[in-house]
C-alpha cells in the first residue's frame, strides 16, 4: 500500500495563479510571441538611491551577517513608529505595537496560524486578493466570502452581515486602499469598520500596502482603533518604496495581539537580514516628494491604461487608488477569463481575468501600472485592430 505523502490541508489550496500563469508566459516567450505582461503588481522602478546606498554600506562589514532578532532591531521599529507618526497621524509604542514582517504576505499567514483554529469563521472580501482564502484554508478556518459592490463603494454590507450571523466569525480581512478596485478608505468607512469589530468581538486586519499610490490622502484604520480593541495592519514598502524583493513589511495595532503573532513568527523564521532593516529604515525617512515624483510615473501609465481599455471597451472608475485599474468587461464578453485569454493567445498581451479575486470578479478585468509608457504604447499598438470594440468572446 502507498503512503499518502501530501499532507491534507495541502488539499484546501491550489498554486497560487500568478505562479501559474508566469510559468506558461515564460513557455510562449521561449516560443519566439514576445508576450507584453500588463497583469501583474509587481514595481520595476528603483528605490531612492539613498536606500540602495544604504544596503551597500552595510552589506559590507562581517558582522552585519549574523542572524537578527525575530522583532526587528529597536532603530527598525522605531523609523515604522516615525514613519506612522509622520504620515498616518498613528502613535504607535515601537517596543510593543510594532512586529516587522518579510513581506506583509508572510503576516497573512502567521495571522491565520496564531489566531484560527479548526472551524472558525473568516470574513474574506469578495472581490479580494486570493492569499486571504488561501491562509484561511491551510489554518483549518472557514470562509465566509462577503460581497463588495460598486453600487456600495466597494464597502462591506454590515447590516447583511449581522443578518447572517457573526457568532462563529474570529476573523474579518480588509484591504484598503483595494485591491483590485482600488477603493479608497474613508474615515467613515474607517469608523465603521472598527466599531462592526468591536461590537462583535471579531479580529479586524486591514492590508494597507497601497496606501501612497494616487492617493492623496493616505489613511490608517489605526487611527480610530483604541489600544484594547483587536485591530491589526498589515504594511509593506514593496509598493510604496519599490522594494517588492526586498520583502520588508509590518504588522501594528493591539500589543496582546502582536505578541501572539511574533509566538508564531518566531517558530517559522529567523530574523530579517540587517543591511535591509538599515536600508528600509532610510527609505521610510522619504521626503514627500519621493512620493509626488513616483506618483507622477503612475499618473502618467494610468492614462495610458485608459486608453487601452478604452480599446477593449471596458469601463472603469477614475476616482480610484493603488497601482491597478479594475474594470468592467464590455457586454459582448461573456467573462473577464475569456477576454483575457482572447488578448493573450490573439495579440500576445496579458491581462489579469477578475474571477482570480472571487465570484463578483467575474465580469472585470484587471491591469497593472508596474510597465513603462514605452510598452503600454506597444500593447495599445497590437489591439488597434479591436478599437471599435469588436471583441469576439461570447
Amino acid at each position: 500500500m502507498t503512503k499518502k505523502v501530501t499532507s491534507d490541508r495541502l488539499a484546501t489550496v491550489s498554486e497560487y495563479y500568478f505562479s501559474r500563469k508566469l510559468q506558461e508566459l515564460a513557455a510562449m516567450n521561449a516560443e519566439g510571441k514576445d508576450v507584453i505582461n500588463l497583469g501583474i503588481g509587481s514595481p520595476d522602478l528603483p528605490p531612492a538611491p539613498a536606500v540602495i546606498d544604504a544596503l551597500t554600506q552595510h552589506v559590507k562589514p562581517a558582522e552585519n551577517h549574523k542572524y537578527q532578532s525575530y522583532k526587528g532591531t529597536p532603530e527598525f521599529r522605531k523609523a515604522f513608529s516615525s514613519w506612522y507618526k509622520k504620515k498616518f497621524r498613528v502613535n504607535l509604542n515601537p517596543e510593543t505595537d510594532i512586529l516587522p514582517l518579510i513581506g506583509s504576505k508572510e503576516g497573512i499567514m502567521h495571522i491565520s496560524m496564531a489566531f484560527l483554529n479548526d472551524g472558525d469563521e473568516v470574513l474574506v472580501p469578495n472581490p479580494g486578493y486570493p492569499s486571504y482564502q488561501a491562509a484561511a484554508n491551510l489554518a483549518g478556518a472557514v470562509i465566509r466570502p462577503y460581497q463588495l459592490k460598486s453600487s456600495n463603494e466597494w464597502a462591506p454590507d454590515f447590516n447583511n452581515l449581522e443578518n447572517e450571523g457573526l457568532d462563529r466569525v474570529k476573523l474579518m480581512w480588509v484591504n484598503y486602499p483595494h485591491m483590485p478596485t482600488g477603493a479608497g478608505l474613508t474615515n467613515h468607512l474607517m469608523g465603521k469598520l472598527v466599531d462592526f469589530a468591536r461590537k462583535h468581538q471579531i479580529i479586524l486586519v486591514n492590508d494597507n500596502p497601497y496606501s501612497f499610490i494616487l492617493n492623496d490622502h493616505p489613511q490608517s484604520i489605526l487611527k480610530f482603533a483604541r489600544p484594547d480593541d483587536m485591530v491589526i495592519e498589515l504594511n509593506s514598502l514593496s509598493k510604496s518604496h519599490n522594494m517588492a524583493g526586498w520583502r520588508v513589511g509590518m504588522a501594528a495595532g493591539n500589543p496582546e495581539l502582536i505578541q501572539n503573532i511574533l509566538t508564531f513568527k518566531s517558530n517559522m523564521d529567523s530574523g530579517m537580514f540587517l543591511p535591509i532593516q538599515k536600508a528600509a529604515i532610510v527609505a521610510m525617512e522619504a521626503n514627500d516628494s519621493w512620493y509626488k515624483s513616483l506618483n507622477k510615473i503612475y499618473e502618467k501609465r494610468r492614462k495610458l491604461a485608459w486608453q487601452f481599455l478604452d480599446m477593449l471597451g471596458c469601463s472603469y472608475e477614475k476616482d480610484t487608488s493603488g497601482m491597478f485599474v479594475w474594470a468592467h468587461i464590455p457586454g459582448s464578453c461573456k467573462n473577464g477569463g475569456t477576454l483575457s485569454d482572447e488578448i493573450l493567445y490573439q495579440h500576445n498581451v496579458f491581462i489579469t481575468p477578475g474571477f482570480i479575486f472571487g465570484s463578483e470578479g467575474d465580469q472585470f478585468v484587471r491591469v497593472s501600472l508596474c510597465t513603462p509608457e514605452e510598452i503600454w504604447n506597444t500593447s495599445i499598438n497590437r489591439i488597434k485592430n479591436l478599437i471599435n470594440h469588436k471583441i469576439t468572446s461570447i
